[in-house]
């Protein structure tokens, strides 16, 4: 019996699809790939999910019309292969289209107050009208949730583009995503790296981040596997290392930006802010007492030859701020309202400065030599 693609596409035509109740060819879920080798047929068919429900059992009504319409004689037993439609996420690179500048924040070391500047920089650009996205990629410790007082809200998936996207929860302008959101905020996060990377990914790729003019990562501390993640999977526009004026800090700052411009990475750093710079009662607001040293961030942004993009004085409203779910960004008229303002002003300039100097940042791609 001579065999044909038109005999398998009539064949393939008597079978319905149960999501929809269309035949398998009208429905387009049958690839252009049918094979004829003798009495062998085999072909693919296209589902929209990789785990849909009803894929076994369309495959077996494929087999039976073939065998029941064409003859029983057709090899066509487990020569079907079945394949999800392209909803995988883009490759690294080619990640969110819609956002015009990711800006890292970074610190050499933990407690310098990095995830407080990078929630209050996300608040104040917000606030000047800007589309702004903050991710905590500061996976063994996530603050966002509790800094912005949304750590009850839990994220939704939902369909966007044939592909299952987390909404992001939005609070003060910024959308958020944390990895804080789905773990129990009391419970110590233990992940090997690889995980930690996985989960991270995931919280950029499969977001439903949209349009924005900012994109800020909330990096961990330090140097780990998590940056060189980040690297690898997003282009990142430039880099914001913080630090405070002890020299302890300031030697850690300094490999902080060594990292982002060593030639393997090459993130431009768009500048460095000094955080508890000094210690304001808010009763005496016109006194300045340095507690951590006097302008050391300044200089080491003129040593390192960057920009010193702010000075964010030490307040007891950042403490109080950080815990109740209120950025001290949101009282513009505040002394450090003020400095965020300044610096989210001072980060756009930058910027602005970066994109038009120099070339697009390049994913760092993998060495697969090893």
């Amino acid at each position: 019996m001579a065999l044909y693609p038109k005999l398998i596409i009539d064949a393939l035509s008597k079978v319905r699809y149960p999501g929809n109740g269309k035949d398998l060819v009208s429905a387009g879920m049958v690839e252009d790939d049918i094979r004829i080798d003798g009495n062998k047929v085999s072909f693919s068919l296209i589902f929209d999910k990789p785990n849909d429900p009803f894929m076994k059992s369309v495959v077996k009504s494929a087999e039976t019309a073939i065998l029941t319409y064409i003859g029983e004689e057709v090899d066509i037993k487990g020569n079907i292969q079945v394949k999800a439609k392209q909803l995988n996420r883009p490759e690294p690179g080619k990640l969110l289209p819609q956002v015009k500048n990711v800006i890292a924040v970074s610190s050499g070391k933990g407690g310098v107050g990095k995830s407080t500047v990078a929630a209050n920089l996300a608040v104040a650009l917000a606030q000047q009208g800007y589309k702004v996205g903050l991710l905590d990629a500061d996976i063994f410790g996530p603050s966002v949730p509790k800094m912005f007082g949304v750590e009850e809200e839990r994220p939704v998936a939902e369909e966007i583009g044939g592909r299952d996207l987390i909404v992001p929860i939005e609070k003060y302008g910024v959308k958020l995503l944390s990895i804080g959101f789905f773990v129990n905020k009391d419970s110590a996060i233990v992940w090997r790296g690889g995980m930690a990377s996985n989960a991270l990914k995931q919280l950029i790729a499969d977001g439903n981040w949209g349009d924005l003019d900012y994109f800020i990562l909330d990096l961990p501390p330090g140097t780990s596997d998590i940056h060189l993640t980040l690297v690898q999977t997003l282009a990142i526009s430039g880099a914001i290392v913080v630090t405070t004026p002890q020299e302890v800090a300031l030697a850690d700052a300094r490999k902080g930006i060594d990292m982002f411009t060593n030639e393997k990475v090459g993130v431009p750093v768009l500048g460095l802010v000094e955080n508890m710079s000094w210690f304001t009662p808010v009763e005496l607001p016109q006194n300045k007492y340095y507690l951590f040293g006097k302008e050391g961030g300044k200089r080491l942004a003129e040593e390192m030859g960057i920009k010193l993009l702010g000075q964010i004085p030490v307040v007891q409203s950042i403490c109080e701020g950080g815990d109740n779910g209120k950025p001290v960004a949101l009282d513009k008229t505040s002394v450090t309202g003020i400095a965020f303002a300044d610096l989210a002003q001072n980060v756009v300039k930058s910027t602005e400065e970066r994109n038009t100097t120099l070339a697009p940042t390049q994913i760092v791609e993998t060495d697969k030599k090893g």
